[in-house]
């Protein structure tokens, strides 16, 4: 029978509570003290019967500093026990705890699983027999503190493991070390696993803007690639949203539930970048962790690699790509071992990768394997017909964020975003516009809250004096028009065929302004 005995927390009120039960020859087999303040005290007698307990309740209530005496269910250390017990049953990743001798101390059913023994017989055995080339006491006192990701190798098994120094009386040095907690993680399942995490922040076709009839036909040449398993390579400028568009033609494929892990080959060094794709092995390199690195390909292992910029790649990142679209292997660096995946890649750029082809900077065969299926992505400036809706999604989500209210676009400062070619493309009207709400003290935004730079303005419409009259100033917008379309349709008929107007308006246009000579 286990008692619980509410009392003043005094010198020997644990003795004089024994006493009673001595008297009546029952022996305590266990005690613990409890309680917030120490009091309550907690007896286990094995042998009290009920009728003995209804004689010795009122003897017990009579000994200075006992409140109440009452039967409990289950000690405090056994209550943890059970609890704890519950908690790492229902884990699905292995969990041990070792002494500092490296023996078992105890472990959860998936740890039993894996080691290929009952929980019951876990107690007293050797990590030295499941991981004999890992002296686990020796790292736990050379670190003395957490160590995260150690890549170990168990029954043909790779896990990332995960060790939690445990000290005795809440002392940290390393005399106080009494063991550790080992958690086992599936290395194949970790990207899973971040892929989980970062989900509920990935988007997909549902949420990219198709206000613009260019970009609505662009969504449904990427749902109809989407389900497919060939590479994929998306064409665009810098902000126009290559990554998003991957991220929706994963999730709307069967791999959707896998990783999405993304990669910007822009700016890396040749070694960070094959490091971060390929991982590397135990020592591989000088500064190396000792446990090694996986790479994002292998945490992506069923899901989807994006690959930005891809045409800023080294010669050598180039080979190892090509190997892996080939065949589906590739080796860590620093390591002879072979390694398959199936991981689907999408790849985007901002960069003319045949030009590339043909100077020497890109390789013909790479080229050719990631240009299976193609999607180009249209800059802002030539889908502005939708701009007005996209700007109110994104002053409506720059007002939730900044806490204030909701401000309208005047018709001046349309008329300005549509007036705008827009560089930055939609990254940067994001930006114009949450900047805009910020300066917005009203509740309408002026074409002077928008801070737009003239950087990178259309060369064919760049320098044009708007001091003049508006036929003055269309007229030099005709010019300029001309002038630049003329050489490549170099005639007055090439010329009309391609503005839709008649060939008499185009010649006297082009002889008003000066442009070529006029042709039959």
């Amino acid at each position: 029978m286990r008692l619980r005995f509410h009392c003043q927390n005094r010198i020997g009120i644990l003795r004089d509570i024994v006493a009673h039960f001595a008297d009546y020859g029952l022996n305590v087999a266990h005690g613990e003290v409890g309680g917030e303040h120490g009091n309550a005290i907690y007896l286990h007698v094995p042998n009290l019967l009920n009728a003995q307990l209804t004689t010795l309740k009122p003897e017990l209530e009579r000994v200075p500093g006992v409140f109440g005496v009452r039967r409990v269910s289950l000690m405090p250390s056994e209550r943890r026990h059970l609890e704890l017990d519950a908690l790492l049953s229902s884990l699905s990743d292995p969990v041990m705890s070792i002494d500092m001798e490296g023996h078992l101390v105890a472990a959860n059913r998936a740890a039993g699983q894996l080691l290929g023994v009952r929980v019951d017989e876990v107690p007293g055995l050797s990590l030295d027999r499941y991981l004999p080339d890992l002296d686990l006491p020796a790292l736990i006192r050379r670190n003395n503190a957490r160590v995260n990701g150690l890549r170990v190798k168990l029954r043909d098994t790779v896990f990332l493991a995960d060790i939690a120094p445990l000290h005795r009386e809440n002392l940290v040095d390393v005399a106080s070390l009494a063991g550790a907690v080992v958690t086992l993680h599936r290395a194949d399942r970790i990207g899973e696993r971040i892929y989980q995490v970062q989900r509920q922040e990935l988007r997909g076709f549902e949420s990219l803007f198709q206000s613009s009839p260019r970009l609505a036909a662009l969504i449904r040449e990427a749902r109809r690639m989407a389900p497919l398993d060939a590479p994929l390579l998306i064409q665009g400028e810098t902000g126009t949203g290559k990554e998003l568009l991957a991220r929706a033609c994963h999730l709307a494929s069967p791999r959707g539930q896998a990783p999405f892990m993304a990669l910007n080959c822009a700016g890396l060094p040749e070694s960070m970048a094959e490091t971060e794709l390929f991982g590397y092995a135990p020592g591989a390199f000088e500064g190396a962790r000792p446990e090694g690195k996986l790479g994002l390909l292998e945490l992506t292992a069923g899901g989807t690699i994006f690959l930005d910029e891809v045409g800023e790649t080294s010669p050598r990142m180039q080979v190892k790509l090509l190997r892996f679209l080939q065949d589906g292997g590739f080796r860590r660096v620093g390591s002879d071992e072979e390694t398959y995946l199936d991981v689907r890649v999408i790849c985007a750029t901002q960069q003319d990768l045949p030009t590339l082809c043909a100077e020497g900077r890109f390789r013909h065969d790479l080229y050719h394997r990631l240009n299976v299926l193609t999607l180009a992505v249209p800059p802002l400036r030539d889908c502005l017909d939708g701009i007005e809706e996209l700007a109110a999604h994104f002053i409506d989500r720059a007002a939730r964020q900044i806490g204030c209210p909701l401000p309208t676009l005047s018709p001046a400062a349309v008329a300005r975003l549509t007036g705008y070619h827009w560089p930055g493309n939609v990254r940067q009207l994001e930006n114009v516009l949450f900047q805009a709400v910020s300066l917005c003290e009203g509740g309408t935004i002026e074409p002077a809250h928008l801070r737009l730079p003239d950087v990178g303005q259309a060369p064919g419409l760049a320098g044009i004096d708007l001091d003049g009259s508006l036929t003055e100033i269309l007229g030099e917008v005709e010019r300029r028009v001309l002038a630049t379309l003329y050489p490549q349709h170099p005639s007055s008929r090439q010329l009309a065929k391609r503005l839709g107007v008649s060939h008499t308006t185009i010649a006297n246009k082009l002889k008003r302004h000066g442009i070529g000579t006029e042709e039959a």
